[in-house]
């Protein structure tokens, strides 16, 4: 059979498309690198729609960034049997995600809250804008949008180029370097390795990441220059009584439908850890969030086992120190509450 001109065109341009695409996935592959999920709102609406399970068969967690890197979830359902439902976000506050949890008539089950203080405590509205994505999404998902994920999350768990945030084309435009025009400034160019995320939403850095002391340093470079970027000083007075007010609240309505919630202090190091504990003093906002939810809490820094983990960048552990966190938060909890883990 003959193919005329246009067609044999397109089979062409599609031949050399697999097999750049080919190419590009083995290069990539052999640099040693891994699949890993794209962690959006597809992803987070999958484990949100995990949180209706009774609570001795799964623990909800939310926050920020660290717990995302500090929970080992294996470990975690390996020692309780239990499954972690990981909606923690990056670089958010985790009250707008306890908000929807209170207002959900069906979630009547275990809540662990992790507390960043810079971002728990803050006002910030561009820190509710991840988590509303999600939630928006999750509400709103057609059926059609549930089968792409179900497609979508076989490729990303076989295909190394999909992860879009480096080695998509955009990705890879994002992270060419362009100085910065003064008073003009790109988004924040974590290094490759930073966050490699699992299909559980868990977070971890790579191996070749943390052999590289120069990517470490770029990251702690990082939280340097959103520090400076963004001296707002830290919530007090009735704000702060605003905020408290709102998450005792929240807690209620949970602890009302029988569910039962703690909040987390997870570790932080070096001048981030002195930092915070200047900022915002364990006494005024940890101390007080405590009394005034009527929850318990774990602060990493009155366990001997946990007290001196070091993070390599100041503020998320590594993946070893991960799994001695987790296991210490579990005897922790075992202490501190009824909980059958």
């Amino acid at each position: 059979m003959k193919l005329n001109l246009p067609v044999k065109s397109l089979l062409l341009a599609l031949a050399l498309t697999v097999s750049a695409a080919v190419c590009w996935e083995l290069f990539l592959r052999s640099k040693g690198l891994k699949p890993n999920f794209d962690d959006g709102p597809e992803l987070w609406a999958n484990s949100r729609a995990m949180v209706y399970q009774p609570s001795n068969k799964a623990t909800v967690f939310i926050g920020s960034s660290r717990i995302k890197y500090d929970l080992d979830i294996p470990t975690w359902e390996s020692a309780t049997k239990t499954q972690a439902v990981q909606l923690a976000m990056v670089g958010s506050s985790p009250r707008a995600l306890l908000t929807n949890l209170a207002n959900d008539p069906e979630f009547k089950g275990r809540l662990v809250v992790d507390i960043t203080e810079v971002l728990f405590f803050s006002q910030s509205p561009r820190l509710a804008i991840s988590p509303m994505a999600g939630i928006n999404y999750y509400t709103k998902r057609t059926p059609a949008q549930a089968a792409s994920f179900a497609v979508d999350k076989y490729l990303e768990a076989n295909l190394v180029m999909l992860n879009q945030d480096f080695y998509s084309l955009n990705g890879l435009l994002t992270h060419l370097y362009v100085p910065n025009r003064m008073g003009v400034y790109a988004g924040l160019d974590f290094p490759v390795g930073f966050g490699e995320t699992a299909y559980s939403r868990q977070t971890a850095m790579s191996a070749a990441f943390l052999a590289d002391t120069n990517r470490i340093n770029k990251v702690r470079g990082i939280w340097g220059f959103v520090a400076k970027m963004d001296p707002t000083p830290p919530v007090t007075g009735k704000a702060l009584d605003v905020i408290l007010a709102s998450v005792k609240q929240d807690v209620d309505k949970i602890k009302a439908r029988g569910g039962d919630v703690v909040f987390l202090r997870t570790p932080s190091s070096g001048p981030f850890f002195m930092g915070e504990s200047m900022g915002y003093p364990r006494a005024k906002y940890w101390d007080r969030l405590i009394v005034t939810t009527g929850c318990k809490g774990v602060f990493f820094k009155d366990y001997p086992a946990l007290a001196n983990l070091v993070c390599p960048e100041f503020s998320h552990l590594k993946p070893s120190d991960a799994v001695v966190y987790t296991n210490g938060m579990i005897a922790a909890l075992k202490q501190q509450t009824d909980w059958k883990l």
